[in-house]
């Protein structure tokens, strides 16, 4: 088994990182991820103005997978992701979706027993998700903090990204060069005040190589649906970017007019909002494999 220790982290996604292991193409590794405060917040008495916030949002890695090389995608399997026994979550005047109603500064120690998550006694299923997660970018779009979600990845902060599901990266650099960190026990989509319940995690997942397919963006594969993911300054301008490819595929698939394609993802393809308050937003269009399986959608992708 190959293990990443949370001390090798990454605080931007950059065409030249330096990776800390190489693997062969399908091999397995286990990631030991960092919160994204880096376990500086351990009490409701913590005063995030008072950590180092040159410390956050740490993502473990990067791994240099042999094979790849662009052009490729990165198709990432997710194992496992075993979450600790406490999380965080906060809520910062000025951030989140309510930036101007938030009025005070909060900080929340969320316990997690047998499975669930305790917060206003409630207890709250878990779903552990992974916030950050990525391959190095193109010389053209890096370096890219690890705050920030766009082609190639990054803090996307999708609840969908999760244990049994199969992200799909766009390769820029030779090896791929990927890292993962800022996991959640929970957090719903757009992640509306800022934080999920941000908890340090060991993430297992498998790394292989698909040679000659080249997409824009991320591509996620679940039990029933296959989403692209797009990022931008705008909602408006990430729901273009994600649609857009979506209808593109489903052009070549059926080998129709794009405008017929246009058509049937208005039918079909939900627009979902993935988070809201990173400093660019995200979008999935989701595609139903009742309509086109992942595999489609991947061959309409290759040159």
């Amino acid at each position: 088994m190959n293990i990443v220790e949370g001390r090798y982290v990454v605080y931007a996604f950059t065409p030249e990182m330096e990776p800390v292991l190489t693997v062969d193409d399908g091999s397995i590794v286990t990631f030991e991820s960092n919160d994204c405060f880096f376990q500086q917040v351990k009490t409701n008495e913590d005063v995030l103005d008072s950590i180092d916030h040159d410390r956050l949002n740490p993502a473990t890695g990067p791994v240099y997978v042999r094979g790849a090389e662009p052009g490729d995608l990165l198709k990432v399997d997710i194992m496992a992701i075993d979450v600790a026994d406490q999380g965080v979550a906060a809520v910062v005047p000025g951030e989140g979706a309510l930036r101007e109603e938030a009025k005070e500064k909060i900080v929340r120690v969320i316990p997690i027993v047998e499975g669930a998550a305790e917060y206003l006694g409630l207890r709250i299923p878990l779903k552990p998700m992974i916030g950050v997660i990525g391959v190095a970018p193109s010389d053209e779009d890096g370096p890219c903090p690890t705050d920030t979600p766009y082609k190639h990845g990054g803090n996307m902060d999708t609840h969908d990204i999760r244990k049994g599901t199969t992200l799909y990266f766009p390769v820029r650099q030779p090896g791929a060069l990927f890292a993962l960190g800022d996991c959640h026990a929970l957090m719903g989509d757009g992640e509306v005040c800022f934080t999920g319940v941000e908890i340090p995690a060991d993430v297992t997942v498998r790394l292989s190589v698909v040679k000659g397919v080249n997409s824009i963006w991320p591509i996620l594969e679940t039990e029933t649906e296959t989403m692209v993911i797009a990022s931008a300054k705008t909602m408006e301008e990430a729901t273009r970017d994600s649609v857009s490819q979506a209808v593109g595929a489903l052009a070549k698939i059926f080998d129709c007019m794009w405008e017929e394609a246009y058509v049937l993802a208005s039918m079909v393809v939900d627009a979902r909002i993935s988070q809201v308050v990173d400093p660019l937003l995200t979008v999935r269009a989701v595609i139903p494999k009742t309509i086109a399986t992942t595999e489609q959608i991947l061959n309409a992708l290759k040159e």
